[in-house]
């Protein structure tokens, strides 16, 4: 096993350079996730592609990051968290170099894949050289630090890819990580602690990967296809049978396993189970604001262009609250964090469910679900579960948080976008999909119930 590292050995000088290291690749991640959108078109017409084909882009990079995440996790814990952070930076630059030399559909696409299985690690690894590198009560705020970036990529994102779309090419959007990749690459093999020498490693679970897999891809293709007509109504239950069949057959595999892809015994205390739980919820939370800009364009007749920039003030908001409650988790405890970062979702969501032809009312409401985003998947949960497990098994554990997060994003997208349509789309529709996001955030208040009052470190 893949022992951590001594916080207390790390000087201070030290841990701003792992700092710099970790804040900058994962917002390399964050950034690419947030202008791909304003690229979609150049992309469509370089390679002249439909609106079906050129929603691969987005589909194959999500589902190469869900079935990343648990391996990459694993192979962390198992051959140490910095070399295996710094081959997924170096995969990612190695994918975007390849879409931008593309030459045809196929290559961007491969080189799509490339950069979501190498994202899947980035996250989680660096959750989890926060752990081997930071004592215990700090580590609330530097997650809640390394949150808050993802809200700050989603806020310069499209402003930086337009002027590049303007400036350059679509081609700049994929290159600018090159540079960024190098300097982490060459800080990251200095700073970043160096792990132990591992022996007698046990044999990879190559059962369990594979099961995941399987399970993550059939869950992921059929949330997205509950809303097809013709074929899709044909194939969705098929995959998600499939997918819960996956769910017996993985306990058999990770039982049996000497070092499993995924560990049971994270299962076996409540406090785990309450907080993977939680990560669902949270991620039902946060993909409930792709969402909020259609608000706007039904409600107030703005321009789909226009309307994200109504979003700019609930990206500061979520990026504020997850710092804030990262710096008072120590003082309030995971439990009332928790709490009242559903209690604000809650109210958000029931607000722009009650009032969204309000203007006043509807800023209000997106305010509130921005800063109840920034609490629930700011740095807590990963905090409690980095309280939870022994050194060893931290980079599984937090590749499980970003596994559960990414669940909730898709079924949020899968339900409430099934329940507007059925209310009648248009305003309507949207507002009783945000009163049921509300009572889904209710559920979640009581499941943060069931966590601790205080971390046990």
């Amino acid at each position: 096993m893949i022992a951590g590292a001594n916080a207390a050995t790390i000087d201070a000088a030290s841990r701003r350079k792992i700092l710099t290291v970790l804040f900058v690749g994962v917002f390399m991640a964050a950034l690419d996730a947030a202008i791909i959108a304003p690229a979609i078109p150049a992309l469509r017409v370089a390679f002249g592609v439909d609106n079906s084909q050129i929603g691969l882009v987005t589909i194959v990079f999500g589902l190469c990051t869900l079935t990343s995440t648990a391996l990459m996790a694993s192979l962390s814990d198992r051959y140490g968290h910095r070399p295996v952070y710094l081959f997924n930076i170096a995969g990612f630059a190695a994918g975007s170099l390849l879409i931008a030399l593309s030459p045809n559909f196929g290559v961007v696409l491969l080189g799509r894949a490339i950069q979501g299985f190498s994202a899947g690690g980035i996250t989680p690894t660096a959750s989890a050289v926060v752990g081997d590198a930071f004592p215990p009560e700090d580590r609330g705020k530097i997650l809640g630090l390394i949150g808050a970036t993802f809200g700050m990529a989603f806020l310069v994102g499209p402003l930086v890819a337009s002027l590049m779309l303007i400036a350059l090419s679509w081609q700049w959007i994929f290159l600018i990580n090159l540079p960024v990749a190098v300097v982490i690459l060459w800080m990251g093999a200095r700073a970043l602690p160096a792990p132990h020498a591992a022996a007698d490693l046990p044999p990879f679970d190559y059962l369990g990967i594979s099961v995941v897999a399987v399970m993550l891809t059939s869950l992921t293709l059929g949330i997205n296809r509950v809303l097809d007509t013709a074929l899709g109504m044909t194939i969705w239950p098929g995959l998600l049978g499939l997918s819960a069949v996956c769910v017996p057959l993985l306990i058999w595999a990770e039982s049996r396993a000497t070092q499993p892809i995924v560990p049971l015994k994270l299962f076996s205390t409540r406090q785990m189970v309450v907080t993977y739980l939680l990560c669902v919820g949270a991620g039902f939370g946060m993909g409930s604001v792709i969402f909020i800009a259609s608000v706007a364009v039904a409600a107030f007749n703005t321009p789909a262009q226009q309307a994200g920039f109504l979003l700019i003030p609930m990206v500061i908001f979520s990026s504020a609250a997850s710092m804030g409650f990262g710096r008072l988790l120590n003082q309030l405890g995971a439990r009332a964090v928790m709490l009242i970062g559903f209690s604000i979702l809650t109210a958000g969501a029931a607000l722009l469910g009650l009032a969204a032809a309000q203007f006043w009312l509807y800023m209000v409401a997106t305010l509130l679900i921005g800063a109840g985003v920034g609490v629930v998947v700011g740095g807590t949960l990963r905090t409690v579960v980095l309280d939870e497990v022994q050194p060893h098994e931290r980079g599984v554990a937090q590749g499980l948080v970003n596994i559960g997060i990414a669940v909730g994003n898709l079924l949020v997208v899968a339900v409430l976008g099934a329940l507007a349509d059925s209310a009648g789309g248009g305003l309507r529709g949207l507002e009783v999909a945000y009163l049921v996001a509300a009572g889904v955030m209710v559920l979640m208040m009581l499941v943060s119930l069931g966590l601790r009052p205080r971390l046990a470190s």
